[in-house]
């Protein structure tokens, strides 16, 4: 019996479960090797497929990442959601980073809103092997506030490789090693980001999951936090 093909063909020939991510814009981004390994990949998205996703992004009025177990998809975001949860992109992330993503747990996380206390230096702890953000803002105002910086050392802002504007369609991708540092300058209000994350257990999900659920719970709670 012929193998029914389930994926999708969505605008401009994208190919996935959502069929709205540019895969093949991923697979021509050039690889970074200094001082992490790590891609930018502009284009992913259009400008007008980002608005669509923010039309139909979660209702979501408080600072910080928010699990996309515990919120509401539908619509174009939802599109985007299968995009990232897809075996395809497993497999292209090992294809361009060399390390067997296609069996490890993800996580998907939400932001829409950023607080001033967002974004210090930082490196992202062990049990996350590849962290890959996807930015769907419409403009930005040029200044560096809310880019993420590409560090070269966990001590100065001014000491970077690379900054990447959170603009509709660029997408970040790094491998967490032991000076993968990172942040931006702080920026408050709108800044609409989509992180997923590959883990090395399922433990280190349930783990994460659950507190982020618990995160959520308490700002439920508590909506003047």
């Amino acid at each position: 019996m012929a193998e029914i093909n389930t994926t999708k063909r969505g605008k401009g020939g994208k190919t996935g479960p959502g069929g709205i991510l540019d895969f093949d814009a991923l697979r021509a981004a050039e690889l970074r090797t200094e001082p992490y390994n790590y891609f930018v990949a502009p284009g992913t998205l259009s400008e007008a497929e980002v608005g669509e996703i923010r039309r139909d992004y979660p209702q979501i009025n408080k600072p910080g990442y928010l699990p996309l177990s515990k919120l509401e998809a539908h619509g174009t975001f939802d599109q985007l959601m299968q995009d990232l949860n897809s075996a395809e992109l497993a497999q292209l992330l090992t294809d361009k980073f060399g390390v067997d993503f296609t069996d490890k747990p993800r996580m998907i996380t939400v932001r829409k809103v950023s607080q001033l206390s967002d974004g210090p230096i930082h490196n992202d702890s062990k049990s996350k092997i590849l962290t890959m953000l996807t930015y769907l803002n419409a403009e930005w105002d040029g200044t560096g506030a809310g880019c993420i910086r590409v560090l070269n050392g966990p001590k100065d802002f001014d000491d970077f490789t690379e900054e990447v504007p959170p603009l509709a369609g660029y997408v970040f991708a790094f491998l967490r090693a032991d000076n993968s540092w990172h942040g931006h300058l702080p920026f408050e209000g709108e800044r609409y980001v989509v992180q997923t994350t590959f883990l090395t257990s399922q433990e280190e999900l349930d783990r994460k999951e659950n507190r982020g659920g618990l995160q959520y719970f308490l700002k439920k709670l508590n909506p003047f936090q």
